[in-house]
């Protein structure tokens, strides 16, 4: 019972879950966006589910797999343009500020501290770093 109780109370698996169901939350944002205003604002969704074909009695509903595609590249051009592009440029932005703490080794390109005089991967001798 002990062992149980610490795999629960790991921190990994209350991350976990707390990811879960934040993205829960958010695909039901996205899906509302895309739904409720960008396939409106578009009117580039018809519905194909009705489109089908028959080989040997057997029934291929391909309209559905148009439809998932379509859904798909609306929810990924959504996710890209309304979340990842802004979150980027918000994140360069914030790390242009920031003020250095590495720097590049001139004999191997590993990244070693600025005030370093020797680089603790190859061992070359680094000439001071000019700030």
């Amino acid at each position: 019972m002990k062992g149980f109780r610490e795999f629960l109370t790991r921190g990994n698996l209350v991350e976990l879950a707390v990811a879960v169901v934040i993205g829960t939350a958010f695909t039901a944002v996205v899906a509302a966006i895309v739904a409720d205003v960008i396939t409106p604002l578009i009117a580039a969704k018809p519905d194909f589910a009705s489109l089908t074909f028959t080989i040997n009695h057997s029934t291929f509903r391909y309209g559905a797999l148009l439809n998932a595609l379509i859904t798909f590249l609306i929810i990924a051009a959504v996710v890209y343009f309304l979340v990842v592009k802004p979150m980027a440029a918000l994140l360069a932005r914030m790390d242009r500020n920031k003020e250095a703490t590495e720097r590049d080794c001139p004999e191997c390109l590993s990244s070693i501290p600025i005030a370093a005089r020797r680089c603790k991967y190859c061992t070359a001798e680094v000439a001071p770093a000019v700030r």
